[in-house]
């Protein structure tokens, strides 16, 4: 047997956790607890050792995460409605996009928003112009 092989058999018992996909919630969570823990241990160094089994950590989080908790689709209006409900806006705080009417008639889908109004909700809350297209 070679000496790689010997070192990860005397290990093995240590690392064997850290090296299975999440299969349960349990799994996930404990996968995530152990890339916060390699995430203050690495920092940004890029060369660090355990760098590897970094990433292949972080990636079965997110193929967990797609499967498990896919983002749902949303439209401009649906962006609008989150981004009013974060910042604790009413349709009144929304002059860029024209009067309370006009706002009420875009989130009830009776009006589509332009492109001067995307402009300045894009510039408003510092995010893309296509999240509201």
């Amino acid at each position: 047997m070679s000496a790689l092989i010997e070192q990860a058999a005397e290990h093995w018992q240590f690392v064997a956790p850290l090296l299975r996909k999440p299969k349960s919630e349990a799994d996930y969570d404990r996968l995530v607890q152990a890339l916060d823990e390699l995430l203050d241990l690495t920092g940004d160094n890029e060369e660090h050792p355990l760098n590897d089994l970094l990433e292949i950590i972080g990636d079965w989080i997110e193929a967990y995460d797609l499967e498990h908790r896919p983002i749902p689709e949303a439209n401009g209006v649906d962006v609008l409605r989150y981004l009013m409900h974060e910042h604790g806006l009413t349709q009144s705080d929304l002059p860029g996009v024209g009067a309370q009417s006009v706002v009420s008639e875009v989130l009830s889908g009776k009006r589509q928003l332009n492109l001067r109004q995307v402009r300045w909700l894009a510039e408003r809350f510092k995010v893309s112009m296509e999240v509201f297209v």
